[in-house]
């Protein structure tokens, strides 16, 4: 690449040429080294141009409180018992092995008029659970027409996000994308389609697109929820990091960690890229991690209910 002083020694170089030349290749030159800047600049950015900083203090805030997420659960708990996606005696005696759901758990099973959804790191298996069941029952072509179906797995039923799924009434095939819970326009669809093709989770190597784990699929339930609610589609790679960051918290520490010894601050990192094989499939954690010192186990990131 060409800098400043590289330039003017090609000016010095080029003084016996004609002046019209000289100009063309000067010219040339000047852009040569802007271009070549730029493409340095976009090639594996971690940062986002106008990044949003967060205070100590918000990050503690955050920790403890959680994050209020920008869509409305409304009545979808009640739908899901209804329609046996969820069986709601057996949820909350699983839960009951575990100290029992809190008032706000329950309110998301029983309430036709919650607000939007909050997680946190005491409510994040339930979120993952309530989502897994929505991104399994809810009918969708993702479920229908995607790798799920691919002949050579032998049908959907035999992966973790459908046979581990042990909570419904009935078998859980018989609820695989068989409620319209939530119904997005042909465009909606796509961005979710798109955006599931870009985001894997450290249990797996497969995208969201492939949701073969609980947590593909309980993935899969958000982004249909948050394109239904016209989340934008960056906004949906920011809550995404933050819902997985919960949901594999050592992991993404480790992410973190290694983000930061790179020079660049957490808080301008780039969702997307974050979100990408390159650092959130099972092969980028372990490449990640390896790189890293061992870091303080938090728990999560188990692939049963």
């Amino acid at each position: 690449m060409e800098n400043k002083n590289e330039v003017k020694e090609e000016i010095k170089k080029e003084n016996n040429l004609p002046p019209i030349t000289s100009i063309i290749i000067v010219i040339a030159l000047i852009i040569g080294a802007v271009v070549y800047t730029t493409l340095l600049k976009n090639q594996g950015e971690l940062g986002n141009s106008h990044p949003a900083k967060l205070s100590a203090e918000q990050q503690r805030e955050i920790s403890q409180n959680g994050i209020e997420l920008p869509v409305k659960w409304g009545n979808l708990g009640v739908q899901m018992t209804e329609a046996g996606v969820i069986d709601k005696v057996q949820f909350e005696n699983l839960y009951s092995q575990r100290g029992g759901l809190s008032e706000a758990d329950k309110k998301l099973l029983e309430s036709v008029d919650n607000g939007n959804l909050v997680i946190n790191s005491e409510n994040s298996g339930v979120i993952l659970n309530m989502l897994w069941a929505l991104g399994l029952g809810n009918k969708n072509p993702v479920l229908e027409n995607g790798p799920m179906m691919d002949p050579k797995y032998g049908g959907a039923g035999n992966f973790a996000s459908t046979g581990g799924w042990t909570l419904a009434n009935g078998k859980a095939m018989s609820h695989y994308s068989m409620h319209k819970f939530i119904t997005l326009t042909a465009e909606q669809q796509a961005l979710v389609e798109k955006i599931a093709k870009n985001i894997y989770r450290p249990c797996c190597g497969n995208s969201t697109y492939f949701p073969d784990c609980n947590h593909g699929m309980a993935m899969l339930g958000l982004l249909e929820l948050m394109a239904s609610q016209g989340v934008s589609e960056a906004d949906m790679y920011k809550v995404a990091l933050q819902v997985n960051t919960f949901w594999f918290p050592d992991q993404y520490a480790a992410i973190k960690t290694f983000v930061t010894s790179q020079g660049v601050d957490w808080n301008t990192v780039d969702p997307n890229k974050i979100l990408g094989a390159e650092y959130s499939s099972a092969a980028g954690i372990q490449k990640v991690m390896s790189q890293v010192k061992p870091q303080e186990q938090k728990g999560g990131a188990g692939c049963g209910a």
